[in-house]
């Protein structure tokens, strides 16, 4: 599999995973041109593009959604309460490009198989994904307050984990935001800060080199290095060679990822 984060943060998300038989898209949540720029970027062309996956309805991960479905006549793939609660924003789709699922249970498309997990995020019904294909796998889990046991064990052993590191607390706590969304933002429906990423890698990292995304940083209460050094540190101080052992990187707001191959 390859794998390219496009774009990463509260001002817009997008994925891109290829297979041997597969090119798509976690979340569109930029404008159409815009990942229409991105995807050429990394040498990929949109209407090459076989589907999109969408975790959830907010704007900063369904904005081109319709727009890309449309131009580029590609199915979208959502649970049923995300496609009830986006219907209005994303405009008209064809109903042969309406695919839905039930989350938690796993679906295949073309050549990769998906599992769909709840989260705990204050949305409809947001879902974190799993891919597979050809015996590696990529955990995509952003957006979420809190990572159960459940989730944890249904992430382990991933090739690619692209995790959300949100917050600096001491930041969010200090910053400007008033505290009702403060409280949201450290809620259990909320968002996952550095230290709570650090544990969990701490939990899933096995040291064979796996590759890992600081993912959807706020831009008010985050920066690149704060995550970078909070998670760096955490794993350091249990053990883990962050140099050999697995390879961090924060995935930038604005500009693509290299294309990593797996």
């Amino acid at each position: 599999m390859k794998f390219c984060s496009l774009a990463s943060g509260s001002s817009g998300n997008s994925l891109y995973i290829e297979t041997e038989k597969s090119k798509f898209l976690i979340d569109a949540g930029l404008s159409g041109v815009r990942i229409q720029k991105l995807l050429s970027s990394i040498g990929v062309k949109a209407e090459e593009l076989d589907f999109i996956m969408v975790t959830h309805e907010h704007t900063d991960h369904s904005k081109g959604v319709g727009v890309l479905s449309r131009r580029f006549n590609l199915p979208i793939v959502a649970n049923y309460d995300t496609w009830l609660a986006m219907d209005k924003t994303i405009g008209k789709i064809k109903d042969e490009n309406i695919i839905v699922f039930k989350s938690d249970m796993d679906i295949e498309l073309r050549d990769v198989d998906i599992h769909p997990m709840s989260i705990y995020h204050d949305s409809a019904s947001a879902v974190g994904y799993i891919v597979e294909s050809k015996g590696k796998k990529i955990s995509v889990l952003t957006d979420t307050g809190f990572v159960s046991e459940k989730m944890k064990e249904k992430i382990k052993g991933s090739d690619l984990y692209f995790l959300e590191a949100n917050h600096d607390l001491h930041m969010l706590e200090t910053g400007p935001y008033p505290e009702l969304l403060k409280k949201r933002v450290r809620g259990l429906n909320g968002h996952l800060s550095n230290i709570d990423c650090g544990n969990v890698l701490g939990e899933m990292l096995r040291g064979m080199g796996e590759r890992v995304f600081l993912s959807h940083l706020s831009e008010e209460n985050n920066t690149p290095q704060k995550a970078l050094r909070t998670v760096v540190e955490y794993l350091r101080s249990i053990g883990m060679d962050t140099d050999n052992d697995a390879f961090i990187k924060v995935a930038d707001r604005y500009n693509p990822s290299m294309l990593i191959e797996l």
